[in-house]
């Protein structure tokens, strides 16, 4: 009887192992949050989209409304063009912005959709979003910093 209670929790503690690898493997690849909603595409251009993946978030007002289904860089304007599924539930004003942003300091990147005042003309499917902000690199931000006090230090030593 014991040997069975002993394999018992054997077996349920290699389930459990199963159930956190797959949880995991889900969280890795940014399946986890799944959505079978009825979709459309939006495309936007950018000079910089950083560490942006397929699968990010496109949030506004911290609501995820759709997510990043491709990047594809265009070797004619040298621009990287991203095209991301926004749920057909939610609609947003074709003057709309978005930029790209970073959940805290070092965390992954995300969309944030910022909705235009345009009430009569909304986005649909194919419309390309021409308001975008790039992604803000943090070593592009410390190197400017470093070369800024460099050439303050340059201009206080000829006085």
């Amino acid at each position: 009887m014991q040997k069975k209670s002993l394999d018992f929790w054997v077996g349920l503690f290699v389930v459990l192992g199963a159930l956190a690898l797959l949880f995991l493997a889900l969280k890795a690849g940014n399946l986890s949050s799944l959505s079978f909603e009825q979709t459309y595409s939006v495309t936007a251009r950018f000079d910089n989209i950083g560490g942006l993946k397929p699968r990010a978030a496109v949030k506004s007002a911290g609501v995820v409304v759709g997510r990043v289904s491709q990047i594809k860089f265009d070797d004619k304007t040298f621009q990287a063009t991203v095209v991301m599924d926004l749920e057909k539930r939610y609609k947003f004003p074709q003057n709309s912005s978005i930029k790209i942003l970073t959940a805290g300091l070092l965390g992954e990147q995300y969309i944030g959709l910022a909705p235009g005042s345009d009430e009569d003309k909304f986005l649909v499917a194919g419309d390309r979003i021409k308001f975008t902000q790039d992604a803000i690199v943090l070593e592009n931000l410390i190197s400017q910093f470093l070369f800024s006090k460099a050439a303050d230090g340059n201009t206080e030593e000829k006085k």
